[in-house]
């Protein structure tokens, strides 16, 4: 059975940074296209970053500068490494694998940016 896993989420103070990380239960090497959303309590769910199979990424505006999403090949693991955070990025975050036309989700984590 398919399985994301993420980790890293937590409270962190506005200016910190956080690494989130996705654990991709052997899809690693199969997987389209990962991509992390995230959904902030009363909005919809939205894209912050994607990589594809072949290192492309792409970021929301509200991200670029401050968050990087990268593949952990010995980790086999998706992670976003996220600086300089605000408290409009407090949100559960997702990990999302597309592979083969089907779309896997993670169960989130809850990441707070607050003083």
């Amino acid at each position: 059975q398919v399985q994301l896993v993420e980790s890293g989420g937590g409270l962190v103070q506005p200016g910190g940074s956080l690494r989130l990380s996705c654990a991709t239960s052997g899809m690693f090497f199969s997987a389209d296209l990962m991509v992390w959303y995230r959904q902030a309590p009363g909005k919809q769910r939205e894209l912050v970053a994607g990589i594809s199979a072949n290192g492309n990424t792409n970021y929301a505006d509200s991200v670029k500068g401050r968050f990087t999403i990268s593949k952990d090949i010995l980790k086999r693991a998706l992670d976003l490494q996220m600086n300089s955070l605000k408290p409009e990025d407090t949100a559960v975050y997702y990990c999302e694998v597309s592979r083969w036309g089907t779309e896997y989700w993670g169960q989130g984590t809850q990441v707070t940016v607050s003083s």
